[in-house]
């Protein structure tokens, strides 16, 4: 896809929200804590979506289900209703299905080390995992605060196939 630089700010503002979902599932998952034990200052970066992060948390923990409910509404309300913007759509599939990547690997991730017995795997994985949520969440952010479609190998291509012209 290419830049709009007609892309409304409203637009722009609501393709970045979706991107929270997956990036606070990754630190309620766990898969910053090795990260954030061997470098303390990253959780200071952090520290503004730190409120939200709680909020969600125990909309989880009190709700049973929440995630399906969550994804169900993205999906039904926005992802699937024609009224709203493409751009929007996009990015709030493409939040939903990085959220479903990354549940995967938090299934599998430690039966991966603590099957092998070996730490330093598991806290290399979960660190990998973690970091790549977290650059991905910065650079849709980005790509959508610009008003461009953030490309993401495999799931933009993914989006591109399920969302309706």
């Amino acid at each position: 896809m290419h830049s709009n630089p007609l892309t409304p700010w409203s637009d722009r503002i609501f393709s970045a929200l979706p991107y929270l979902l997956p990036l606070m599932d990754a630190l309620l998952y766990g898969d910053g804590n090795f990260i954030f034990r061997q470098f303390p200052a990253l959780s200071f970066g952090l520290l503004p979506i730190l409120p939200f992060v709680k909020i969600y948390g125990q909309f989880m923990q009190l709700i049973p289900f929440a995630g399906l409910i969550i994804f169900m509404a993205l999906f039904l309300a926005v992802v699937r209703n024609d009224k709203v913007s493409r751009f929007i759509r996009f990015n709030v599939l493409q939040a939903i299905l990085l959220d479903l990547v990354l549940m995967v690997c938090n299934l599998l991730l430690p039966l991966i080390g603590n099957g092998l017995g070996l730490d330093l795997l598991t806290e290399t994985l979960f660190n990998t995992v973690f970091l790549g949520v977290l650059a991905i969440f910065i650079y849709g952010v980005f790509k959508s605060a610009q008003g461009e479609y953030p490309e993401i190998p495999a799931i933009s291509e993914a989006v591109n196939l399920q969302l309706r012209p």
